[in-house]
């Protein structure tokens, strides 16, 4: 294992406590102009987050509406839209293919499932990183350092496999003089491959493991250097609870 990573992941909390989790739940809200530029104001403020530390199943509720929830599964990838007694209101295998491209950041409309996809995805991979980089198929290795400020931020290059739901296949992490992670790149297919950089801070421990509660997307340039003047996308995290088995 890398040894940058080898030191995150204890900084995080323990590997074998993390494989004897069996589920997260989060309390947290989505903001930004984004949203409401596909067409979806406010879909994901408040918002209990469900999920498989261990496998891409994500649950968000309410999605939509009162009593609705939206369901990622992986291995075939497939999203459901349910009702409060479980009924399917709408599903879609492979959503990832219904997609419009190209894509203009102001104007394209998504459908409830494509916003689904997209954000559980997404929030599966952020709340399970850095443990995500050690399963079977990923890999991880240390490049050059970032200067950020009067920072120096170690990197790590993570190549995410096929059967990963991600936003790209290759993206970046960066982590502090603590092995907190301060930012990540990648460039979101769906979205038409944007260069991202994505901060993350306000690092705090939920029983044991350590979770920023505070994420905002930015826009980089050709060096690399991002645009803070304008967050499209926000994350806020209120709490989280783990079960273990």
């Amino acid at each position: 294992m890398d040894k940058l990573l080898r030191a995150v992941l204890d900084a995080h909390g323990d590997l074998e406590e993390w494989v004897a989790l069996k589920k997260i739940t989060a309390e947290l809200s989505l903001g930004g102009p984004f949203w409401a530029a596909r067409g979806w104001p406010d879909v994901y403020s408040n918002q209990t987050v469900m999920l498989d530390p261990h496998h891409q199943h994500i649950r968000f509720t309410p999605f939509t509406a009162a009593g609705q929830t939206s369901v990622l599964d992986v291995e075939p990838e497939r999203v459901a839209l349910t009702a409060s007694d479980g009924g399917i209101i709408e599903e879609r295998l492979l959503p990832r293919g219904s997609f419009p491209l190209p894509f203009d950041p102001m104007t394209t409309p998504w459908d409830a499932v494509q916003v689904a996809y997209f954000t559980s995805a997404a929030v599966w991979n952020y709340l399970t990183a850095p443990f995500v980089f050690a399963r079977p198929g990923v890999s991880a290795r240390e490049i050059d350092p970032w200067t950020e400020g009067k920072e120096t931020w170690r990197r790590l290059a993570v190549t995410f496999p096929e059967s990963n739901a991600n936003h790209n296949p290759e993206q970046v992490f960066y982590f502090d003089d603590a092995f907190m992670q301060r930012r990540m790149d990648y460039s979101p297919d769906v979205t038409g491959n944007p260069p991202v950089a994505h901060y993350s801070d306000d690092h705090k421990t939920f029983d044991g493991f350590v979770f920023p509660t505070r994420r905002r997307v930015y826009l980089h340039d050709a060096k690399g250097v991002a645009d803070q003047s304008f967050a499209p996308i926000t994350m806020d995290v209120k709490s989280v609870v783990l079960e273990r088995t």
